[in-house]
């Protein structure tokens, strides 16, 4: 009897045949090629949008002029809108700033030092009536309840910097708690401000010589050299009494030679005269010029020149965390949220600086414009 090799037939086990497959419906995207997506052109959206240039290539739909700042901002008058302004400058300091005890000081410290000033073109943005604004302005200036003051070498135009306003309240008020002068100084010049009207220049014969140099050390008075373009006739000084220009004269002595001129030259008439001021005056000026620039140098980001201003809000604060539910479950768990607002340019140089402030002061300036998109909210445009 034959010996079995294979145990296939006493096990049952056998080959199965091929199933026949049926015919599929075809895909309509059967044609098409599978491809894995390319990992440089993922990195480079991802640089993109890292740097915020993401769909930024375009340009914004512009639809028409946007009023959005007129109609968020609630003044109805040229006052209203100043007091808006002095108080709408900054942010409030963030509960983690990542700033130690010694910055938080000095970025509270210059915010109190800074004057009460306005610039015009702000007015002029918050209340968009043109006439209606500068006709209420020259209507405050004369009745004395706000002084505007002008700073030679600035700009005349919408852009520059040297058109401010200020509350005559505010200014009594800062010169009454100077420390710098004396009681008898402070009411001499409180009375001759209220004299000069609208003009904004004094001639250096109304004061005594300590009387002035104690006034420019304290910030209220600047020469006319301390400006590159200070040119100003003898016609636009104030018409004093000559009673008080003959009692500061008297106290100097006569000289001979001071008899025989008869007529002042140019120069000396630049020389002797003397502009209002107020304290740290130049440092607002400067911030107020930084901030302008920031804004205009982050909308220069985009390929043309403008973004959304929520975008552009983002690019403003930095990417620093925040107080959203998904920051703080970052934050739970111990990954990264974004960095600490203390090492952002707008705390580190602009001290704090609040975005739709700067935002009303370049579009105010003619800087920028604001228009609507009609998909992605107002958008901004530098001009």
């Amino acid at each position: 009897m034959p010996l079995r090799l294979t145990s296939a037939p006493v096990s049952g086990v056998k080959k199965r045949k091929p199933a026949v497959r049926k015919p599929q419906a075809t895909s309509p995207f059967a044609a098409h090629a599978r491809r894995k997506p390319n990992s440089a052109a993922a990195s480079g959206v991802k640089r993109a949008a890292e740097e915020g240039l993401l769909d930024d290539n375009d340009p914004l739909p512009d639809i028409g002029v946007s009023h959005y700042i007129s109609n968020a901002a609630s003044v109805e008058n040229v006052v209203q809108a100043i007091e808006y302004i002095r108080t709408k400058m900054f942010d409030e300091l963030p509960a983690r700033a990542g700033m130690n005890s010694t910055r938080i000081a000095e970025v509270l410290n210059l915010r109190r030092s800074l004057p009460p000033l306005a610039s015009v073109a702000h007015v002029h943005m918050l209340i968009d009536s043109p006439t209606q604004v500068e006709r209420e302005i020259v209507e405050l200036v004369q009745a004395g309840r706000v002084r505007r003051l002008v700073v030679p070498g600035r700009g005349n135009d919408a852009a520059g910097l040297g058109d401010c306003l200020v509350l005559a309240d505010e200014w009594e008020k800062l010169v009454r708690e100077s420390s710098a002068l004396d009681a008898d100084v402070k009411e001499k010049f409180l009375d001759i401000l209220g004299r000069i009207g609208t003009n904004s220049a004094i001639s250096q014969s109304v004061f005594k010589p300590e009387e002035y140099r104690a006034l420019m050390r304290a910030g209220f008075l600047v020469s006319s050299s301390s400006f590159t373009q200070g040119s100003l006739s003898l016609a636009s000084l104030p018409k004093l009494p000559t009673t008080a220009i003959s009692s500061a004269s008297r106290s100097e002595p006569v000289r001979s030679s001071d008899s025989n001129r008869s007529v002042q030259t140019d120069a000396q008439s630049r020389a002797a005269t003397l502009f209002l001021s107020l304290p740290n005056t130049g440092t607002y000026l400067r911030l107020l010029g930084a901030g302008r620039a920031h804004m205009l140098a982050l909308l220069r980001r985009s390929s043309c020149s403008e973004a959304p201003m929520g975008l552009l809000k983002d690019r403003w604060d930095g990417a620093v965390e925040t107080e959203k539910s998904f920051h703080l479950a970052k934050r739970a768990r111990g990954e990264f949220a974004g960095i600490l607002p203390g090492k952002t340019k707008k705390w580190k140089d602009l001290y704090g600086m609040q975005f739709g402030w700067v935002l009303e002061e370049t579009v105010g300036a003619g800087l920028v414009e604001i228009f609507e998109t009609g998909s992605v909210g107002p958008g901004v445009r530098c001009i």
